[in-house]
């Protein structure tokens, strides 16, 4: 990559800052944990105090705060700890994910008090507009998803209800499909003296038809899936 495609990562540490030149894209791939290795990440192999004048960091004190001369090792840091600027295309993209997960999330674990069904990705995006709710890029959905439903509420009614499933799996498929769903958080569960295995998980209402569609698929609809009523 050339070095004006590049942009500056900068991190700064006890008062002093320290600079590198990075790809955008590949910078921000490490940066968010899609990229794994550091390679063609770097455009210019030197630390500098001031990347755009070109000044470069003393190696003394490279060494004295990163305990390293190692220049991988320390642009590892940078990107990883510091500032990496996004290009506008970036933004919007990283922007949409994120938009993305959160209205899976709320679809997943909400419903619509007025139906009890959970509400359409469609109604929940055009509340997101309606609301003018500002999603963070940087931040993981799980961070701003309270704050995101409490700007919400005003234009989409929500309700968020968890409820108790119990499934039977017959002795004849039980042992080769338990691999499939040992992963699913049981509340209760038990092997019958006949080889059948019974569980009980708990599970937001609107991934109640996701739930039976799983379970079903798993077991070829041989398993017995039923709702557990609240006692009231």
């Amino acid at each position: 990559m050339k070095i004006e495609d590049a942009v500056i990562a900068s991190l700064n540490l006890k008062g002093e800052k320290f600079e590198i030149f990075v790809d955008p894209e590949l910078a921000f791939e490490f940066k968010t944990g899609k990229k794994k290795d550091f390679s063609n990440i770097l455009v210019v192999d030197e630390i500098f105090k001031d990347a755009k004048k070109g000044e470069r960091q003393s190696i003394e004190k490279i060494r004295k705060i990163f305990g390293t001369e190692d220049i991988i090792e320390v642009a590892k840091k940078i990107v990883l700890e510091g500032n990496v600027p996004l290009k506008a295309e970036q933004r919007e993209k990283l922007l949409e994910e994120k938009k993305k997960k959160i209205i899976f999330m709320i679809a997943r674990e909400s419903i619509d008090p007025r139906t009890g069904a959970p509400h359409p990705p469609q109604r929940i995006e055009k509340a997101l507009e309606e609301a003018k709710v500002r999603i963070d890029p940087f931040k993981e959905p799980e961070e701003q998803i309270q704050d995101i439903i409490n700007q919400l509420k005003v234009h989409l009614p929500m309700k968020f209800e968890k409820t108790k499933i119990a499934v039977k799996i017959p002795a004849e498929i039980a042992q080769k499909v338990y691999g499939k769903v040992k992963e699913l958080n049981f509340e209760k569960s038990e092997w019958t003296s006949s080889g059948e295995f019974i569980f009980v998980v708990e599970i937001p209402k609107g991934m109640k038809s996701e739930f039976f569609d799983k379970i079903n698929q798993i077991t070829s609809g041989k398993a017995m899936i039923k709702e557990i009523e609240e006692k009231k």
